[in-house]
């Protein structure tokens, strides 16, 4: 018999022992990092609300109850007991029952209300008809992502649940070694934005943190290194994906074309987020006539992989690792991500991306752990001068801009990540419309900006809360305001705006790398009266980049009678407005800093270019007396 079946033999012995007489336990598995426990008497332990709480406060495990099999009633029988239990109000949009696991999975418009205070409605459901209830949103504005991932994962549960056994037994297996170590390798964005990727290793564990592309660059984290997957994708116990931008989720999918097997802990925005955009990176890559680097069907094996937290839950992910998330302020989803290695034994912190004032989308990131000895810091905008317009000044400037171009009859087209910039751009010209400081006009959305708005509503619980209230009350949500408009129509609905009023357009590309905004530069990039406005982050090397250093005359994909590329002229004014980047400033990631308690021993400045890296940590060294490190590419550092 194995260590890990020992063990849960042990578990089982151990929880029958603490129930009540009358409560039986027919099975116990480990499925990732819970433990489920299976009963023929789950009307009973629905009835005391306590006793679950009580084992995984006494286990020191995430427990999972569910009913056995053999016990289910049919779900024709539970599906009307189950609506009576449910106030009409929550909106039960569909109820699904699952036999192989006795769960309902019910989609509600108000998932609060399913779930009652303190898990009440939950509890008094698996009362009344043994099934043990999941409840996720009803997105308020459809999503074709959160449906297909949705869909998948149901087609893929009997697979999914294979993956989580073998995931659980990985965590929960015997501990080999006893040396106490903890080391990280820098696979990337080391004095450079662009290609995140991470190995934190002990003894026992090698985990994956994030794994990019660069933007406006063919290069790609250093994944071949023995430390990496030089000696086999499987010598890796867990990636860790702390947010779904490109340059930290792009190469996710083509570990498992290296044959990786193992488990993706992320949230569920993130997932949800990096298939859309890992499928439309394949499809811009198809587009432009590269080869894309995996197939779309490794994009769904990352998905299936997928292990989502929510913020605050430490979780085992390895039997000498937990992983906490806290809230990053970046982007939807984004986390910064904390482990907790060895019984004691050191803590550290990866940032991802950091916002560390609110913004009208997400509540300012984190960063009260109880102990962090080790920080890899994000220092996109470290540099000494790398001080941003204060948000409020930077919307008066972007309504100031709006209003310039409308009065000559010209159009604002902005460039803007589809995740993040796009959604508070919607928010800021939404309220500045309500509030009449500029008049109404169509604000168009192109690219993915209405799908990824679309995943946005349905987890508002990841967003400030202000916009959180406003999202559960219909007629309230700013993003159904009547002026947004989707662009679905192609290349002739985008030559009839261009020909129409004056108007606002966000598109994709955020850093002008493809994508349609290519297109919007094609039909009003020639118009002198139009502006073209910055609003986020253009990394060197991005043909964005190069329009904001003066380029006028651009490269497009047309080919002349002899077969060459040919040049655009632009004649529309470019501006850039600061403020609404979705990383902290220099004074944001010295706050974050500054404000941490305890503060870190050590930190490594990454994810900035050289002059960047090396200003914040000569910063942090001086100010806070800390030992800092700008590391390059390729380094491991020993911190125990």
């Amino acid at each position: 018999m194995s260590s890990v079946d020992k063990q849960l033999e042990n578990l089982k012995a151990e929880i029958t022992n603490e129930l009540p007489r009358d409560i039986s336990v027919s099975d116990v598995k480990y499925e990732g990092p819970e433990l489920v426990v299976y009963t023929r008497d789950p009307k009973k332990f629905a009835k005391n609300g306590d006793l679950i709480r009580k084992l995984a406060s006494k286990l020191r495990k995430r427990i999972t109850v569910r009913p056995d099999p053999d016990v289910l009633s049919d779900p024709r029988d539970a599906e009307p007991q189950i609506m009576a239990v449910i106030p009409e109000e929550a909106g039960v949009t569909d109820l699904d029952f699952h036999i192989d696991t006795g769960e309902v999975v019910i989609e509600a418009q108000k998932p609060g209300m399913v779930i009652g205070r303190h898990g009440s409605t939950l509890r008094e459901i698996t009362q009344e008809v043994g099934w043990t209830p999941e409840v996720v949103r009803t997105p308020p504005i459809e999503s074709s992502t959160v449906s297909n991932v949705r869909n998948f994962l149901k087609q893929e549960r009997e697979d999914r649940r294979r993956i989580l056994e073998r995931t659980g037994r990985q965590i929960h297996r015997e501990q080999l070694s006893n040396d106490e170590w903890v080391r990280i390798t820098t696979l990337g964005c080391c004095r450079e934005v662009g290609r995140a990727s991470f190995i934190l290793s002990t003894p026992e564990t090698r985990i994956l943190i994030d794994c990019g592309d660069k933007p406006g660059s063919d290069d790609v984290p250093y994944l071949q290194v023995p430390e990496a997957l030089g000696s086999g994708a499987n010598s890796l116990d867990a990636v860790v994906l702390t947010h779904a931008h490109l340059d930290h989720s792009a190469l996710i999918p083509l570990l498992f074309k290296y044959g990786y097997d193992g488990p993706i802990y992320t949230t569920e925005p993130t997932r949800d987020l990096m298939g859309l955009l890992t499928l439309d990176y394949l499809d811009v890559a198809s587009k432009e006539g590269r080869t894309p680097p995996y197939e779309s069907e490794m994009v769904r094996e990352a998905i299936k992989h997928t292990i989502p937290l929510e913020y605050g839950d430490v979780t085992d992910i390895a039997p000498d690792v937990k992983l906490t998330f806290h809230n990053a302020g970046h982007i939807l989803g984004s986390s910064v991500s904390h482990f907790h290695i060895g019984d004691g034994l050191y803590n550290v912190a990866f940032s991802g991306d950091i916002h560390y004032d609110d913004t009208r989308l997400f509540n300012g990131a984190v960063n009260d752990f109880p102990r962090v000895e080790t920080l890899v810091l994000e220092s996109t905008y470290g540099g000494r001068n790398d001080y941003q317009t204060d948000q409020e000044d930077s919307e008066k400037r972007l309504i100031e801009v709006i209003n310039e171009t409308y009065d000559r009859g010209g159009k604002v087209v902005i460039p803007a990540f589809a995740v993040g910039r796009s959604q508070e751009i919607m928010l800021v010209l939404e309220q500045a419309m309500r509030d009449g400081k500029i008049p109404e006009m169509p604000v168009h959305l192109d690219g993915m900006i209405w799908e990824a708005t679309a995943i946005h509503t349905t987890y508002p619980e990841y967003l400030r809360d202000e916009l959180r209230d406003r999202i559960f009350h219909e007629d309230e949500n700013p993003f159904l305001a009547d002026e947004f408009n989707h662009i679905d129509g192609g290349e002739e609905e985008r030559q009839d705006v261009a020909d129409g009023d004056q108007a606002i357009i966000l598109s994709t590309s955020g850093m002008v790398t493809g994508g349609p905004i290519m297109s919007w530069l094609r039909h009003i990039g020639p118009d002198p009266k139009s502006r073209l406005v910055f609003v986020g982050y253009q990394a060197q090397g991005t043909l964005g980049r190069r329009i904001q250093n003066g380029w006028d005359e651009i490269p497009v994909n047309d080919r002349d009678n002899s077969g060459r590329s040919s040049t655009l002229k632009l004649k529309m004014d470019v501006e850039t407005v600061d403020g609404f980047s979705g990383h902290a400033d220099r004074q944001g990631l010295e706050n974050f800093i500054k404000t941490m308690n305890p503060r870190p021993e050590k930190v490594l400045c990454v994810h900035g270019d050289e002059r960047s890296v090396q200003d914040l940590s000569s910063a942090l060294y001086h100010n806070y007396n800390m030992r800092t490190f700008a590391p390059k590419n390729l380094e491991t550092f020993r911190f125990k």
